[in-house]
C-alpha cells in the first residue's frame, strides 16, 4: 500500500494442486466479497488487483488516527466510521492521492477539516457526519460539492453546503446604482416632475397677475 507502482492488472485467486503419480492437475477460483465502498454495498465477482481498501467499520476503536495512514499511497477507500476514534483528522490523508472514497462518520473526532484534504482530486465520496468537528468547510474545491449528508451532526461546522454561514461569511452586498440607474430610478423621475410643475405654475402665476395688474391697476383696492 506505500507503493504507487502498479502491478499487471490481475484478479486474485486461490489455487489448490492435487498430485497424481506423476501427473498432477490443479483448479482455482476467484475470491468474491461484497464491499461497503463509496456509500454502497457493491458485489465482486472478481477482485481485481488494483483495489486496495482498508474497511475497519462498525467496531469498538478508539484514540486518534495515526498519521501514518497517510504512507498508504495506493490505497483507495478508507472506512473508518462507526468507532469511538478521537482527535483530530489527520493532514497527512491528503498524500493518498488515490483515495476515491473516506468515510469517518459516527465517530467522536475533533477540530477542523483539515485542508490538506482538498488535494484528494479522485475522491468521490466523502462523509464525516456526527462527530465534534467544528470551523469551516473548505471551500472552493470538491469538499465543498458534496451533500450536506455528508456533514450532518457537527454542530461546530459552518460554510457550504451547510445552511449556516460561518462569522467570517459576509454575504454579498448589492451593488451601488451607476449614475444612470440613477437617473432613471421612479423616486426621482417624481421629484422631477413635481419640480417642473411649481415652477410652471409659478410663472403662469406670475404672466397673468400682470396682465390683470395692467387692465385694472385698482381692482385689489377696497371700495
Amino acid at each position: 500500500m506505500t507503493t504507487t507502482d502498479i502491478e499487471d492488472f490481475g484478479y486474485m485467486t486461490s489455487t489448490l494442486k492435487k498430485n497424481i503419480t506423476n501427473d498432477g492437475y490443479s483448479w482455482g477460483f476467484y475470491f468474491q466479497a461484497t464491499i461497503a465502498i463509496k456509500g454502497k454495498h457493491m458485489f465482486y465477482s472478481k477482485i481485481q488487483n488494483i483495489i486496495v481498501i482498508i474497511i475497519l467499520s462498525n467496531n469498538k476503536f478508539d484514540g486518534e488516527i495515526s498519521q501514518v495512514v497517510g504512507n498508504l499511497k495506493r490505497l483507495y477507500s478508507l472506512d473508518l466510521s462507526c468507532n469511538r476514534l478521537s482527535g483530530d483528522i489527520p493532514s497527512s490523508l491528503g498524500n493518498l492521492a488515490e483515495l476515491e472514497s473516506l468515510d469517518l462518520s459516527q465517530n467522536e473526532l475533533s477540530g477542523e477539516i483539515p485542508i490538506e484534504l482538498a488535494q484528494l482530486y479522485f475522491l468521490q465520496y466523502f462523509n464525516v457526519s456526527y462527530n465534534h468537528l467544528s470551523g469551516t468547510i473548505p471551500q472552493q474545491n470538491q469538499l465543498d460539492k458534496f451533500e450536506r449528508s455528508s456533514y450532518e451532526g457537527n454542530l461546530g461546522l459552518c460554510g457550504i453546503p451547510l445552511p449556516d454561514l460561518c462569522e467570517n461569511s459576509k454575504p454579498l452586498e448589492p451593488p451601488l446604482p451607476s449614475p444612470e440607474e440613477n437617473s432613471s430610478s421612479p423616486l426621482q423621475f417624481g421629484w422631477k416632475v413635481v419640480a417642473i410643475g411649481y415652477g410652471c405654475g409659478f410663472l403662469i402665476g406670475l404672466f397673468i397677475g400682470k396682465v390683470v395688474m395692467e387692465k385694472n391697476p385698482n381692482w385689489y383696492l377696497l371700495e
